[in-house]
């Protein structure tokens, strides 16, 4: 998991997704389950990850379980990288 990663996927979903660029997400802070980002949100996302990263995300992996936090996130990246 490198700061890089984090903060590229926090930058986007600060700037694009919630449009607040000044917004800070903690790195454990749920995005799912704590309502930061919705069903949609969560596609838009996991296509960023897809695109910008060269990972692929399958859709049953699109939940609070696998893909809420900023660590689970950057974690999964890393794992199949």
């Amino acid at each position: 998991m490198t700061v890089e990663t984090i903060n590229k996927i926090s930058r986007y979903i600060t700037e694009e997704l919630l449009q607040t660029p000044d917004r800070q997400l903690a790195l454990d802070e749920p995005l799912i389950s704590g309502g930061i980002i919705d069903s949609f949100s969560l596609m838009d996302l996991a296509l960023f990850v897809e695109d910008n990263f060269g990972v692929r995300i399958d859709d049953t992996e699109l939940n609070a379980e696998t893909f809420d936090t900023l660590n689970q996130l950057a974690e999964l990246i890393t794992s199949r990288q």
